[in-house]
């Protein structure tokens, strides 16, 4: 079995955030610059990228697609040129997908969501475990959903996507234990932001009522009544990226105020 490695300073710690240039990536890529981490971010936005590394002249970035596993071997193989090792992975891109009934879903947007969400975070996996085993210690951060903990009438693409990112965390820290590779998932409720209110916004014509009344009915879910910030995402990646997390592993932590139900997405 392999040896612990020694602790190390944050300022030694490199880490890979997936979507880090903007939205939830870019607060969690900043809250860990904040703590002298070494960030290295990749995005599929080539502006968002610029404007991260004008804020952030001490990071890295890359351009690439998590769900096309090229880029993903591209941008791994340019990571691995410029830095010695890896210390943390944070797998936070995803997409919403489409909010529609089943018969009504379209196997273009099933497979893009499934694409992303699922298969791009196997994709970066499998090319960061090397580098993790390495080092001899690391810790996977998955950015998943209370969704995985819930059926979410409309939302099948995005639910089957971060059910099954929770069974992948749980196999990973099962295989990666033994390396000194800690492996979680964080499981957000709605998170306040672009994403959300686009959802919103096309339930609110689907459903003929105002995005207002939408979001109130969405924040009902919640036993505190409100959605959460992208600071509550990244205050929880910090929590795991750190050594006040070194025995936790294999967790799907809920971050949502308590959600009590889902099912009033189909009232």
């Amino acid at each position: 079995m392999p040896q612990p490695a020694s602790p190390i300073t944050n300022e030694q710690k490199k880490v890979l955030v997936t979507a880090g240039a903007g939205g939830i990536g870019r607060v969690i890529a900043e809250a860990l610059i904040a703590e002298n981490y070494r960030v290295h971010v990749c995005d599929i936005d080539s502006t968002a990228i610029e404007s991260f590394l004008r804020a952030n002249p001490g990071a890295s970035a890359a351009l690439a697609d998590i769900s096309v596993p090229e880029q993903v071997d591209r941008m791994f193989d340019e990571f691995a040129a410029s830095h010695d090792h890896l210390d943390i992975l944070v797998n936070n891109a995803g997409i919403a997908g489409p909010t529609a009934h089943v018969e009504e879903i379209d196997p273009v947007d099933w497979d893009k969501t499934i694409s992303v969400n699922l298969n791009g975070n196997f994709y970066c996996t499998r090319k960061a475990v090397p580098l993790l085993k390495a080092a001899g210690r690391g810790s996977i951060i998955t950015i998943a959903s209370n969704a995985a903990f819930f059926g979410c009438p409309l939302r099948a693409p995005y639910v089957a996507s971060k059910w099954a990112l929770v069974g992948f965390t749980k196999t990973l820290a099962m295989e990666l234990g033994p390396f000194g590779v800690r492996v979680n998932a964080i499981c957000p409720s709605s998170v306040e932001g672009d994403r959300i209110d686009a959802v919103i916004e096309r339930d609110a014509r689907r459903r003929g009522k105002s995005t207002e009344e939408v979001r109130k009915m969405y924040m009902r879910q919640s036993s505190m009544r409100s959605f959460v910030s992208a600071e509550d995402v990244a205050n929880l990646a910090l929590f795991l990226a750190s050594d006040k997390s070194a025995k936790m592993s294999g967790q799907a932590l809920g971050l949502d105020g308590h959600t009590e139900s889902l099912m009033n997405w189909l009232e």
